[in-house]
């Protein structure tokens, strides 16, 4: 089988090492890729979203499906693209329709879709320029803090959480009439804030039925503890330690199953990856968040657990026979560490020469921000490689990856070393 998976990240990487293992596979491309998706696949310098340029080359790869990592082209309609031409319709999608994709690309559309299938939730209204006096006034009927979410696609930085209501008020017109996130933030979701510790399920989906995938906790903020900003994710634990028997059933019961339910129930196509943003509230499970495609860096944690065939779970996949599929996943802990360039998630510089990588052992290196120049790998972004390990539990785990991201290094190197504390 020919497969192509657009991207450049750690996720596309990773789904890319996990493909490589297929004997089922004949041929693998990545659009546009990175330095570690080079060793092992053939990198194609295609944007995303340049659907013309994907048709082009699908058509001459002879490409039999594309697995679609972040979830710009499937919010712009990169499945419906597919089905809506004659050459590309027998083409396999991984990744929602656009209608679906919706769950992702906005906010109010989500959480609409949450109370109509009973999900749940944290309470919530919508706002925008025009109901800005509104706005202040629901902040006002707010205890602290107070969460602002931009609607639309903010590249994982659209949500605000203050606990000053002056700051909260400031930031709301900053959102919806200066345009912080641009179009992102035409309306802005203001909702009650959750108290509890956060984690993420994965359900693959073909439509009709479904799998869980494994659990996993990501670390959203740059400092030690759970401080400063927010930035794509620094790590990720799998299993989550505290996501017990009991529990999973309640995440099944009330958001998995009525989710998948939900989408057949509202007809929006759904084949690919379901990303469930959780939160813990005393023993009770409650959405915060949809997407649609994989996370990253969970990716990083979750598909090295699973012991699939995923050429075979991808066709299962495209050919709505997921459920003939029993998952074997590796019950060992999995956690990963993002190297980051320096300065970011704000300003920071590229180009700075990696080295190390071939002496680590005992740890697999996913490039996320890397490419290769003048014969050298390169950082190519804020989040650099992400270094994933197993143990028995997740001290363990952490102590091999953190061994061998001593052997690493570019200027500016940066990364968590609390990753856990929480657990």
């Amino acid at each position: 089988m020919n497969i192509l998976i657009l991207g450049a990240g750690g996720r596309e990487h990773t789904l890319a090492w996990k493909l490589t293992q297929s004997p089922k596979l004949k041929k693998l491309v990545v659009a546009p890729g990175n330095a570690g998706t080079s060793q092992i696949a053939t990198n194609i310098p295609i944007g995303v979203n340049d659907f013309e340029g994907i048709k082009k080359l699908v058509l001459s790869e002879n490409i039999d499906l594309v697995v679609v990592g972040p979830e710009d082209p499937l919010v712009n309609g990169v499945h419906d693209f597919f089905l809506n031409d004659a050459q590309l319709q027998k083409v396999g999608v991984i990744g929602p329709q656009k209608a679906a994709a919706t769950l992702e690309g906005s906010k109010e559309f989500a959480k609409e879709f949450m109370m109509r299938h009973h999900i749940p939730t944290a309470a919530y209204q919508s706002f925008t320029s025009a109901s800005l006096e509104q706005g202040y006034a629901f902040l006002e009927s707010l205890a602290p803090p107070y969460v602002l979410k931009a609607d639309g696609l903010a590249a994982g930085k659209g949500v605000l959480i203050l606990n000053d209501l002056q700051e909260a008020k400031s930031e709301l017109k900053t959102m919806l009439i200066d345009a912080k996130f641009g179009k992102a933030s035409t309306t802005v979701v203001i909702e009650e804030f959750l108290d509890g510790i956060e984690l993420s399920v994965f359900v693959l989906t073909d439509g009709k039925g479904y799998k869980v995938l494994p659990t996993a906790k990501d670390y959203k903020r740059i400092g030690e503890g759970d401080t400063g900003l927010n930035t794509g994710g620094m790590g990720a634990i799998s299993p989550v330690p505290f996501a017990d028997a009991e529990f999973m059933g309640k995440i099944h019961d009330r958001i998995v199953k009525p989710t998948v339910e939900g989408l057949k129930k509202d007809k929006l196509p759904y084949k690919g990856f379901i990303f469930i943003g959780l939160i813990k509230v005393g023993d009770e499970p409650r959405v915060i968040e949809y997407n649609v495609r994989l996370g990253d860096p969970e990716t990083e944690v979750v598909v090295p657990r699973i012991q699939n065939d995923f050429v075979e779970l991808f066709q299962a996949v495209a050919n709505e026979t997921l459920d003939t599929i029993d998952l074997k996943i590796d019950e060992r802990t999995a956690t990963t560490v993002m190297l980051v360039s320096g300065g970011y998630p704000e300003a920071y510089e590229k180009g700075k020469a990696i080295t190390g990588v071939e002496t680590v052992k005992e740890s697999l290196v996913f490039h996320a921000g890397t490419k290769h120049q003048d014969g050298k790998v390169v950082t190519n972004g804020g989040r650099v490689m992400a270094i994933t390990s197993f143990g028995e539990e997740f001290k363990e785990a952490l102590k091999t990856s953190y061994g061998n991201i001593a052997k690493i290094s570019f200027e500016g190197m940066n990364y968590r070393t609390d990753l856990g504390f929480d657990l």
